[in-house]
């Protein structure tokens, strides 16, 4: 038998040109996704079966245009491709190209042909490109550029096989040389050629084009190239230019010999007329905020169902092993600790899936990047950089990437208000909250038969995360000045039809991360909150029957509403319910009771943890534990008053309070890495904290 041969294969190109689809096909499920060592971005890995002697592992590298590093993921992919010795560098690179805008993927690929790097191009979208009216000579492109060609289509699976059929041969490098070193700077290049051992002039040139980038150089390596550049009169700019521009004459030369156009297809007639009402002043805001009010509808009526057969199987789940554990702090701990807090995470799985099945569905379509484009012209008003509105829809799903992908801003003023009001918009941690408040406080009916009351709410409150959003962002516009302008330069991909593999995916990968990430905290936190509400100072929690007694006097309470009272009496005696007690008077004006205190505390570590303290409070509290989280919520009773403790108004106050609040450690830790200081998260805290403190209580003072 044959001794397996492995591969390091690379999938590489710009943005939406079916890279991760293919990555997901030939990987399937056996990926990892991980960060590159010391930088925050993405590193998906996967391997994949070439044949029945190879196997592959296969990087999905950020996507890019050029390796013209100005943006993290540039420089990530020319690193990578610049290190021969590093651990990343590639075998073979894929390149996938968007058949239907080949010009725009050339660059990269004329770069990668003089790096003399083993490449295939992988040209994807064939049909759309048919279909458009361009008809690329597939044999005359390869004999060209001396590379192998392949159609692929990344959505359906067509042309994979003859890919790995490919890949099981030995690749090797182009013999082409499309970009020639000036003989100026010939001799420059030629002694770092020399002096680091590099195989041709232009991976030499690449050194001393992106030295600033290159993390394998040494601190002496940077020194001499340098100082070699200056004392030769090397200015990378200058350079750079003159080598895009000849790049670009070959790569229209090339088209223009393998490309032929027919004139005015009917379909891009088509696809023009609907950039014209998706896009328009007026349609296009309305439809876009009707597939805003579809999603939030979807959320209510479609996980319905699921989640209440959850919330009642975890209900289940703790009455029965309390029944059959022996009394004693360990199996407390599980029954009353752990499983009310991991079901209050558990339960929101079918609409988190649901949010990010729209936001992926969005996205393959080619609708989002309609969106990006129309949101830019109100962006701009209030202040913001067109790229801003990346950033802000992809805090829908987590602030923490959507902060993180502000470095595409080259303005750092620009990047800075970004930065600073992404925390606004609501992301999936807030939807627990949301969903379990709204479900609490708004009865669930429909509108003329079809409208869901508490999809109309839900959707109120991400857009008031938005408006506040953009009423920030105009209030730092006039107090941080700025004469530099940026633009919105994006290319606009083509109309699709899902690939509902890739969607699949999208909801398996994030609401797997959301779950596992956000269940670490959550299990910490309840194990915390358990110890915090069962045990407290002296001999209070001891005495809790006596004291019951006491209290009663001569009145006679059933064993069941007995039991109820020295529970409740525990819990304020704790140590849980001494920092809820604390808090009180500050919070009291807000409508909340020091139970509310201890989910405000616990759930700065993530905003989810809100609804998993509250289930554990409330679990510990009360002896029904066939009740679900609603209704432990429904029957908590105000002892001011004897109402009810969730009326209206306070789930009204903790709905905008939790609108505009941080809660979220992880993002103001976020924020300090990519501000570098402390100064910048500090404010954005105090500002978000106050805004929700100051709409809580007028929101609970108005309507009390």
């Amino acid at each position: 038998m044959a001794a397996q041969k492995n591969l390091r294969i690379a999938l590489a190109g710009k943005p939406n040109a079916g890279k991760s689809s293919l990555f997901n096909l030939l990987t399937g499920l056996n990926q990892k996704i991980g960060n590159f060592p010391g930088i925050t971005v993405d590193k998906r890995t996967g391997h994949c079966q070439i044949s029945a002697e190879i196997t592959a592992q296969v990087m999905d590298l950020p996507g890019i245009y050029s390796l013209y590093p100005r943006t993290i993921d540039e420089k990530i992919v020319t690193d990578i491709l610049a290190d021969r010795n590093g651990v990343y560098y590639p075998d073979c690179v894929v390149l996938v190209a968007d058949a239907t805008n080949l010009k725009n993927c050339m660059l990269l690929l004329t770069q990668l042909i003089d790096l003399k790097i083993p490449t295939v191009l992988a040209l994807n979208m064939m049909d759309l490109a048919a279909r458009s009216g361009q008809n690329i000579d597939v044999q005359a492109l390869a004999v060209a550029l001396d590379l192998p060609v392949v159609m692929i289509n990344a959505r359906t699976g067509q042309g994979v096989v003859e890919l790995k059929n490919l890949l099981a041969t030995s690749v090797i490098p182009s013999s082409k040389t499309i970009y020639k070193v000036g003989e100026e700077i010939e001799p420059l290049v030629k002694d770092i050629q020399q002096k680091f051992n590099l195989s041709t002039p232009y991976q030499a040139y690449q050194v001393l084009q992106q030295t600033d980038n290159l993390s394998f150089l040494t601190s002496a390596d940077k020194t001499y190239i340098t100082t070699r550049a200056k004392d030769s009169n090397f200015f990378q700019h200058k350079y750079q230019g003159a080598e895009t521009v000849m790049r670009y004459s070959f790569i229209q030369d090339l088209l223009n010999k393998v490309t032929l156009k027919s004139s005015d297809p009917e379909w891009k007639k088509f696809s023009h007329r609907i950039d014209k009402v998706l896009t328009h002043k007026v349609w296009g805001y309305l439809i876009f905020f009707s597939v805003l009010f579809l999603i939030f509808q979807s959320i209510f009526a479609w996980a319905q169902i699921p989640m209440d057969f959850i919330d009642s199987t975890f209900a289940s789940l703790s009455n029965r092993l309390d029944e059959y554990f022996p009394d004693g702090p360990f199996f407390d701990l599980i029954t009353q600790g752990i499983i009310p807090g991991i079901g209050g995470i558990v339960i929101f799985i079918p609409q988190i899936a649901i949010l990010f099945a729209c936001i992926s569905i969005l996205e393959e379509s080619g609708y989002m990047a309609r969106v990006v484009f129309l949101m830019d012209k109100l962006m701009r008003k209030f202040g913001l950089n067109g790229k801003s509105v990346v950033p802000l829809i992809s805090g829908l799903a987590c602030a923490i990437p959507a902060i993180m992908a502000t470095r595409t801003i080259e303005n750092w003023k620009d990047r800075l208000i970004t930065i600073f009001v992404t925390p606004f918009m609501s992301c999936s941690a807030r939807l627990p909250v949301f969903t379990i408040l709204v479900a609490l406080i708004i009865p669930d009916v429909k509108l003329f038969g079809f409208f869901n009351y508490q999809g109309l709410v839900l959707m109120g409150l991400y857009l008031l995360g938005f408006f506040a959003a953009l009423i920030s962002a105009f209030v730092l516009k006039l107090i941080i000045k700025t004469k530099e302008r940026s633009y919105l330069i994006m290319e606009m991909p083509t109309y699709r039809w899902p690939k509902w593999s890739n969607v699949g995916y999208t909801i398996v990968e994030k609401t797997k991360s959301f779950v596992f990430e956000a269940g670490k905290v959550i299990l910490a936190i309840s194990i915390v909150l358990w110890v915090l509400a069962s045990y407290g100072p002296g001999d209070a929690m001891n005495n809790a029957e006596d004291a019951v007694r006491h209290e009663m006097g001569q009145t006679k309470l059933p064993a069941n509403e007995f039991e109820a009272q020295v529970a409740s009496y525990k819990l304020e005696h704790s140590y849980a319910g001494i920092i809820g007690k604390a808090l009180e008077p500050a919070i009291e004006p807000l409508g909340y009771d020091w139970k509310i205190g201890i989910a405000l505390v616990t759930s700065f570590a993530a905003r989810e943890v809100f609804v998993s303290t509250i289930a554990t409070i409330y679990s510990l509290g009360g002896t029904e534990d066939e009740q679900t989280i609603k209704g432990r919520l429904r029957s908590e009773i105000n002892p001011n008053t004897g109402g009810p403790r969730y009326t209206p108004a306070v789930g009204l106050s903790l709905l905008v309070f939790y609108t505009f609040a941080m809660q979220c450690m992880s993002t103001l830790a976020v924020v300090k890495r990519e501000t570098k200081g402390w100064k910048w998260p500090l404010i954005q805290l105090a500002y978000m904290t106050a805004l929700a403190y100051v709409s809580a209580f007028i929101i609970y003072q108005t309507l009390r």
